[in-house]
């Protein structure tokens, strides 16, 4: 029989989706995160009011004897954090039994990313004296320019679009909007491919406002097709690295920390609603700068 969540748990997530704006697939995660801590808790005789730190250290050991990676771990650790936080704010608990948790989550590894010049050889491969040259470039310059989703470029709509004053804006988790600025290499490509090529993919039956469309179907292009297309870019560059459409995500901020913009304007224009998020990048920044200084200075 299915365990229902307890009223703690669905005033927790009621919270989650009202005041965090959290889609269903996160709140289903916190969901089945705080139902692992509520049946550990009850194996124990214990319950999430009257769990001390030391029953909660048991229930991370018991999670990693378990098997769980430590990524998913970490995952539930934070999810239990920010479950505790809010009952402490309610003022249904008078402490926190998770501030003096030892816990060892997993070090993040630096993502993926392109260099500067590995990333001018991939922009460079879209033959622009065709259709599909003109979109794919669009979409490239796109992703670079602003560090988009891949899920906020194929969900991207005309309207969105105000190039003119220089700005695209962007829906991102939780259908958290934000304005970001578009460079004037981006927006030249982007208006030449809604001038010339975008009416030409457009199908009246259609009827879609999305920014990207499909060659054959004139409907918005897919996850994976967006995939396709920088797989295509980057192979005919030559680049043996793993690249996803994430990585234009990761290059664009690593670039931008590179060429000294604050973190906190990183973490505005990537959409991060926490800052260690933005962190990663970072860790990135600081070999770049290792490498920089070991390659030019005397003594490096």
């Amino acid at each position: 029989m299915e365990r229902k969540p307890s009223s703690l748990e669905r005033n927790y997530l009621s919270y989650l989706r009202t005041e965090r704006g959290l889609s269903d697939n996160s709140l289903d995660a916190y969901r089945r995160d705080l139902e692992k801590l509520s049946s550990f808790l009850e194996s124990k005789k214990e319950s999430v009011r009257s769990a001390k730190t030391v029953e909660l250290q048991q229930f991370i050991k018991a999670l990693s004897e378990a098997g769980l990676e430590r990524t998913s771990i970490a995952r539930i650790i934070s999810a239990v954090r920010g479950f505790y936080k809010f009952l402490l704010v309610e003022r249904i608990l008078q402490f926190d039994p998770t501030e003096s948790l030892e816990l060892k989550t997993p070090r993040r590894q630096p993502p993926e990313i392109l260099t500067v010049a590995e990333m001018e050889k991939v922009l460079s491969k879209p033959d622009i004296s065709t259709k599909k040259g003109i979109r794919d470039k669009a979409i490239l310059e796109f992703l670079y320019a602003t560090g988009a989703r891949v899920s906020e470029a194929t969900t991207l709509t005309i309207t969105q679009l105000f190039l003119e004053d220089g700005f695209v804006r962007l829906f991102g988790k939780g259908k958290k909007e934000r304005l970001v600025p578009i460079g004037k290499i981006a927006i030249k490509r982007l208006n030449e491919y809604l001038s010339k090529v975008r009416p030409l993919l457009a199908k009246p039956s259609k009827n879609t406002d999305a920014v990207f469309l499909n060659q054959e179907r004139g409907t918005g292009l897919s996850r994976m097709a967006v995939w396709n297309i920088i797989q295509e870019y980057t192979l005919g560059a030559g680049i043996e690295k793993k690249i996803a459409p994430h990585t234009f995500r990761h290059s664009f901020a690593t670039h931008m920390l590179e060429g000294g913009a604050d973190l906190r304007v990183v973490q505005e224009l990537l959409g991060h609603a926490d800052i260690s998020t933005t962190e990663i990048y970072t860790h990135i920044d600081r070999s770049y700068l290792k490498e920089i200084h070991r390659k030019f200075h005397p003594r490096g």
